[in-house]
């Protein structure tokens, strides 16, 4: 192996230090759903009610990601990562210090319009700090960030919360949050990348592709038909399948290492047949929502099966369609992300509130699962939709690939042509 060919293999420090950022944002998005119950009661409301700090986490991230990409676009890259990780760690002390719901829903969106600008920007920023052959391994490492947090920071965060208190979970977030916004405010390099600041106009030009909303539209749906479940595990184990409130921290990691190997596989296989991996997914986490109605949820062992491999089909759709709409957004890999980020919330919001009114409705416990079969039936949807424009193109060799990303403002289009990362079948 040549020395440039082992440069590119190895990931620098950089992208290991955002994936510890986009850990901590998969923590503080997804614990809710792990100490739900005990912060309804703290709170004064009842759990359906308390779903709605999810659902507004995930309002907060549809608007705030895309908004705050544009919004910051001309800032450095450094400063708007630490800046973000701040209001991290300050809307976590305000949820904290709170005794009123409204409060803590408020610093939920706070902490959500962070969380949506340090994914999009620590995603252009990882990618464009490897060698373009190592653009996709890079992406995928951010995104398992996320795989990570389900099966570290969740567990954990509900053990801490279910000894010391939801609010106690929340204060260790945010002083987290502070020790890596000193770490990446000291080694992130403080220039940005690209030559020529990108212009507010250049990067929505780029969504033009009706295959970029075809993708995003499916991210709705996928993500968020699995969340529906997620969002509500919590008396979905201890109520329906009768499983003790002090072991579900634990079939919470399950969950988490479905979840981080369903990222794993996602990103090696959405490289070589994005589409197929996308359809598969949708396909296995309809099988997973379809048994969680059945009797089978009322045994434990049977459920934290389904959960596993629910996680790891639902998991499995972020890094393949977060990859494919970089490739079809071409020069816009910023907003791209960010849309990304938005279109897996906008599912969470929906889901979590749909699944929440189902909860209260005559379907009970096997309501969420109902709503989320649903969500991702649908899901499968615009992907055959994207097979069939692949169908009717294959008259033109060029349309099976997805159009050249332009990662920085004067990319070299030829290297990246030449290196035959964007070449796969999507």
């Amino acid at each position: 192996m040549s020395s440039s060919a082992k440069q590119s293999a190895k990931l620098p420090f950089v992208v290991w230090l955002l994936t510890l950022g986009t850990f901590l944002m998969g923590t503080t998005e997804f614990i809710v759903a792990g100490i739900l119950p005990e912060m309804a009661s703290d709170l004064g409301v009842s759990v359906s009610r308390g779903g709605l700090l999810i659902t507004f986490f995930a309002i907060g991230m549809i608007v705030g990601a895309p908004a705050m990409a544009i919004a910051t676009l001309r800032l450095p890259q450094r400063l708007t990562l630490v800046l973000a990780l701040a209001v991290f760690a300050l809307g976590h002390a305000i949820a904290a210090l709170s005794s009123f719901f409204a409060f803590v829903l408020i610093a939920r969106v706070i902490t959500a319009f962070a969380t949506g600008t340090f994914w999009a920007v620590a995603g252009a920023v990882a990618v464009a700090a490897v060698a373009p052959t190592a653009r996709a391994r890079a992406s995928g490492m951010i995104i398992s960030g996320i795989g990570l947090a389900t099966v570290i920071g969740v567990p954990l965060g509900s053990l801490v919360g279910n000894h010391i208190g939801w609010r106690g979970a929340f204060w260790a977030l945010a002083v987290l949050a502070g020790v890596v916004a000193l770490i990446i405010g000291r080694f992130i390099p403080a220039a940005s990348h690209t030559e020529v600041a990108p212009s507010v106009r250049s990067q929505f030009a780029a969504l033009r592709s009706g295959r970029f909303w075809l993708t995003w539209v499916a991210g709705v749906l996928l993500l968020g038909g699995v969340m529906a479940v997620y969002s509500y595990v919590a008396p979905l184990l201890t109520d329906r399948a009768g499983i003790p409130a002090s072991a579900v921290s634990l079939i919470l990691v399950g969950y988490g290492v479905g979840a981080l190997i369903g990222t794993n596989i996602g990103g090696r296989l959405g490289d070589r047949r994005p589409l197929a991996s996308l359809i598969g997914a949708a396909q296995l986490s309809v099988l997973a929502l379809v048994l969680l109605q059945t009797p089978l949820s009322t045994n434990p062992v049977a459920t934290v099966v389904l959960l596993v491999l629910m996680g790891l089909a639902g998991q499995s759709v972020p890094p393949v369609s977060t990859t494919l709409a970089v490739r079809f957004a071409s020069n816009a890999p910023t907003l791209a992300y960010a849309l990304s980020a938005s279109a897996f919330n906008l599912g969470i919001a929906i889901g979590s509130l749909i699944a929440g009114i189902a909860l209260d409705s005559s379907l009970g416990l096997t309501g969420p699962a109902l709503v989320g079969m649903i969500m991702a039936t649908l899901g499968l949807m615009p992907l055959l939709g994207l097979t069939a424009i692949r169908a009717t193109r294959t008259d033109t060799p060029s349309a099976l690939e997805p159009s050249q990303p332009q990662l920085t403002e004067k990319a070299d289009l030829g290297t990246v042509r030449r290196s035959g990362l964007f070449r796969s079948r999507w």
